[in-house]
């Protein structure tokens, strides 16, 4: 009997087999209602490196605060054209991009309401496990109200909340894995 400790299975490195028909960067299609707009970032390490082989899903509900998901019980708008789910790669420079709507807010806890956000879950080799996150918008819109946001250290919210882009509608949302040499603070985390 060997007492040598085995390798641990990982996400990775071919993590992108049988997921490739997942792809899609257009959350919703053109005729979905709602403030249209793009997200898009950079995945880096804790040295400041851009990972290269993430795989980046984004999930949300519609303008509404509805999901496209039987599991809502409420009818998304343009249900047929609208997604709330994207998947992509992220390239050579650790870049993602999604198109879609701003989501209205969803109920949380007891009565109270969640402010507008997008579900991100990251995986990547060197994970035994998928990351969960959250991008909230710099409008403030509902982060008073929100149980999970105001669940996390005020200094550390920052890491959650997207930036306005260079373009008009688009957001600026970088996720940093772990805390490093690169001055970066990590991104807030979820246990899921």
């Amino acid at each position: 009997m060997s007492l040598q400790m085995s390798s641990s299975q990982t996400i990775g490195p071919y993590l992108h087999i049988g997921t490739d028909w997942l792809i899609t960067t257009e959350m919703a299609g053109a005729e979905v209602d709602g403030e249209r707009v793009v997200i898009e970032g950079r995945v880096y390490d804790g040295n400041g490196a851009p990972v290269t082989d993430a795989l980046v899903e984004l999930w949300q509900a519609d303008a509404q605060g509805r999901y496209a998901s039987p599991a809502d019980g409420r009818q998304a708008s343009g249900a047929t054209r609208f997604r709330g789910f994207g998947r992509t790669p992220t390239d050579t420079s650790g870049h993602f991009r999604f198109s879609t709507i701003k989501p209205g807010r969803v109920p949380g806890p007891g009565d109270s309401m969640q402010a507008p956000h997008i579900a991100v879950t990251i995986f990547a080799r060197g994970l035994l496990k998928h990351l969960v996150t959250r991008i909230y918008f710099p409008d403030g819109e509902g982060h008073a109200e929100d149980a999970l946001l105001n669940a996390v250290p005020a200094g550390r919210r920052v890491t959650l909340i997207a930036q306005p882009g260079a373009q008009a509608g688009s957001y600026q949302f970088d996720i940093v894995l772990q805390e490093g040499s690169s001055g970066r603070p990590e991104t807030v985390f979820l246990d899921v």
